[in-house]
């Protein structure tokens, strides 16, 4: 009896991989056949908010405007260590053996977002009112 050789084991793999674009090509391919291409009015207005477009669109933003969708994505992932910190809060002694681990490791991580947070404050990050010069 013959051994299967070793790169044949990726074969799945590769079958999997080129199964999956295979089948994303044909969603595309079959929607373009498909769907109806006619701009109408009501295709060319404002979609959500209702405003219609006014200027260019590559205009320029405040660098603020960055830091702070930056600052909301930390922020945002504090947020999402935090929660499955407090699901198992209660569990932690059980698991580390003392009461406090949980407790002190938290607020040691919370400290360094303070910290982060005091930064930020102090270097006028979330101050819009400023002259733009100063940027």
């Amino acid at each position: 009896m013959n051994p299967i050789p070793y790169n044949w084991q990726y074969l799945p793999l590769l079958l999997q991989i080129t199964v999956a674009f295979l089948i994303g090509a044909a969603m595309v391919t079959a929607s373009w056949f498909v769907g109806r291409h006619r701009n109408t009015k009501v295709k060319l207005d404002a979609y959500e908010c209702g405003i219609v477009a006014v200027g260019d669109a590559r205009g320029r933003f405040s660098v603020r405007f960055y830091l702070v969708a930056v600052l909301f994505i930390l922020f945002d992932v504090e947020a999402v260590f935090m929660m499955p910190w407090a699901i198992i809060y209660r569990k932690l002694p059980e698991i580390t053996g003392n009461r406090f681990f949980g407790f002190w490791e938290m607020l040691v991580y919370l400290g360094f977002v303070a910290v982060g947070l005091y930064y930020i404050v102090r270097k006028g990050v979330l101050n819009w009112s400023r002259d733009k010069a100063d940027l």
